[in-house]
């Protein structure tokens, strides 16, 4: 009636229309930050990703007189579930052209798709999880996403709201810039007096043994998040993938281990944010001429994404985050780098969010985690 079809990927040349529709989307939005083609074909493989092995997605795409005009995925994770003990699905990959009809028959595609699973409810965007992109864009449209961080038109909120979608969870993006603000006294203070009160040193993350440094931060990972919204224990196939994949970016001086008495009891990663470079890249291909907008690019970044910060749960409501951020920033300014941010954090994580804050960093984006019953 509509016109629309919407069909499921089923092959390597509909995957790559699947994966190149966004330029379609963002060829006149200048924030936006085009991904490598090879590190989206990477994500949806199914063979190559470990999250696949707990984890079920379909791809489809909408066409409308031919052409396509939208995309979404459908996904299951079964590690969500057991950890949880629910029976939810998930949406993710989401773009539409302007046009509500479009977006409902995606979405409508995705939840059918998960009803016939027998999910009971739905949670979105997630790329496919929470240790991925996460949330819709739902406030700071004026600035480029730092790394592994989602970007959208605007009106993508009015598709979802429309659809029916509600609000489940609001995620921040707090943003920092040493040259503006330095840390407050009373900051660099607790950080000190808690490095001496528990006898905690801080050193490097050594990637030349990074086998033996994943043990330490597993554990402390698996401990520290397990009361987190929508956290999912991540195996240790999936651990060794991801850093794996930030190993080749990441900067030494910039990943971190909190250690008491031998033992490990926080971590933190920040990356550079080479979303800088690839937003040069705008064919998201390295080759034959963007491995050396890469390679140069790299030198220039100024900015760094706090990926993960992770304390033990004793340890959490004392100074020890104070510490590995303050000693973050101590070695990225002498780097020059003096930008970062802080993502994503829950809204109603309330000891991080009043520690960032009187760090002095303010909330610059917002993203939406969207839910609806099946």
């Amino acid at each position: 009636m509509n016109g629309i079809t919407l069909r499921p990927v089923q092959n390597k040349k509909e995957l790559k229309l699947f994966i190149k529709f966004p330029w379609q989307i963002y060829k006149n939005d200048s924030f936006w930050v085009p991904p490598l083609i090879m590190d989206r074909m990477k994500l949806l493989n199914r063979k190559i990703n470990p999250f696949y092995a707990h984890a079920e997605i379909e791809l489809f795409i909408a066409y409308q007189d031919g052409r396509a005009v939208g995309r979404i995925a459908a996904i299951t994770n079964d590690n969500h579930n057991k950890f949880h003990e629910d029976n939810t699905g998930f949406f993710g990959f989401f773009e539409s052209i302007n046009d509500q009809m479009v977006a409902s028959t995606l979405l409508d595609g995705a939840l059918n798709w998960l009803k016939e699973r027998g999910k009971d409810s739905v949670l979105g965007p997630m790329n496919p999880s929470t240790n991925d992109e996460v949330g819709l864009l739902i406030d700071g449209f004026d600035t480029s996403p730092m790394i592994m961080m989602c970007h959208n038109p605007r009106y993508y909120i009015t598709l979802f709201e429309n659809y029916g979608l509600k609000k489940a969870k609001d995620l921040f993006a707090w943003y920092y810039d040493a040259r503006e603000k330095q840390f407050p006294e009373k900051i660099k203070k607790v950080a000190k007096l808690t490095g001496e009160r528990y006898g905690i040193t801080i050193r490097n993350i050594k990637l030349k043994n990074i086998n033996e440094e994943l043990n330490l931060i597993r554990e402390v990972y698996n401990n520290a998040w397990s009361r987190n919204w929508g956290f999912v224990p991540m195996t240790e196939e999936e651990i060794n993938h991801t850093a794996a994949d930030m190993k080749q970016i990441a900067i030494e001086d910039l990943l971190l281990l909190a250690e008491m008495d031998g033992k490990a009891v926080g971590f933190s990663v920040s990356l550079p944010d080479i979303n800088q470079v690839l937003k040069k890249i705008s064919n998201g291909k390295l080759f034959p001429t963007g491995i050396f907008k890469l390679l140069f690019g790299m030198k220039k970044i100024d900015a760094i994404r706090v990926l993960i910060l992770g304390i033990v749960k004793e340890l959490q409501h004392g100074g020890l985050g104070s510490m590995l951020y303050l000693e973050t920033f101590n070695r990225a300014t002498a780097r020059g780098i003096y930008k970062g941010e802080f993502s994503w954090i829950l809204e109603d994580n309330y000891p991080m969010n009043r520690a960032l804050e009187s760090m002095g960093a303010s909330i610059y984006k917002t993203y939406r985690i969207y839910e609806k019953s099946l």
